[in-house]
């Protein structure tokens, strides 16, 4: 579970659109759905995700998201993202992962922050 989490991640990195796209699709399942905080409604399946990706490689050039800390129980993950800028600057972030019984990725949702009090 693990894999596909990390695998996913390293494709938001990735500046070559074939690599990523074959990341995503070797991580996210056929019909899975993807929602953050930029996303108006939930994507669907892989060509939406890597669309959607393609779109922050192409905004922030360079910058990469770091799996810090995944945990699982009960079948869902929670993981701790750290997206980096070439500049510097970072945001953490927390996904919530169920798998399927092929271990990819599907469902993922995404807040900004780690939930963490102010």
């Amino acid at each position: 579970m693990t894999k596909a989490i990390t695998t996913f991640f390293e494709a938001w990195g990735m500046s070559d659109t074939v690599a990523r796209q074959t990341a995503i699709h070797a991580s996210f399942a056929t019909d899975a759905t993807y929602a953050d905080p930029r996303t108006e409604v939930p994507l669907i399946g892989p060509a939406d995700v890597t669309d959607y990706i393609a779109m922050f490689s192409a905004s922030a050039p360079g910058a990469v998201a770091e799996v810090t800390a995944v945990e699982t129980r009960e079948g869902v993950s929670r993981a701790t993202i750290a997206f980096k800028m070439p500049n510097g600057m970072e945001q953490m972030g927390q996904y919530f992962v169920e798998h399927g019984p092929d271990g990819l990725i599907a469902r993922m949702v995404g807040f900004v922050g780690t939930g963490a009090p102010a």
